[in-house]
């Protein structure tokens, strides 16, 4: 599997279970990942969740190739709602050029 850097996918787990992160980097067998998240079904549809609540979520996590069953880049809006949701930027603001 190829993976490239500073992209955001969407990954389906042999457990069931998808994530989405950014990958950083790529190495035999594991790739690195920060701030993955999980999807979870609620009453407003898919809700982005830590996948890990005990760890530090400034660190990077890595995730063993084997246990991934399917892996894609992220659409469009779940991008910008993964952007929006670890960075706390909101990127529904336009952008305005200032003329002077």
């Amino acid at each position: 599997m190829n993976f490239d850097a500073n992209t955001i996918y969407s990954f389906k787990l042999n457990s069931g279970e998808e994530l989405v992160a950014k990958v950083t980097k790529t190495e035999f067998g594991t790739i690195t990942v920060s701030h993955p998240v999980s999807m979870a079904p609620s009453q407003q549809g898919l809700q982005m969740i830590p996948s890990m609540f005990s760890a530090d979520l400034e660190k990077t996590v890595d995730i063993n190739t084997a246990s991934i069953a399917m892996s894609a880049i992220a659409r469009e809006d779940v991008v910008k709602a993964y952007t929006e949701s670890t960075t706390g930027i909101d990127l529904s603001v336009s952008k305005q050029m200032l003329a002077g």
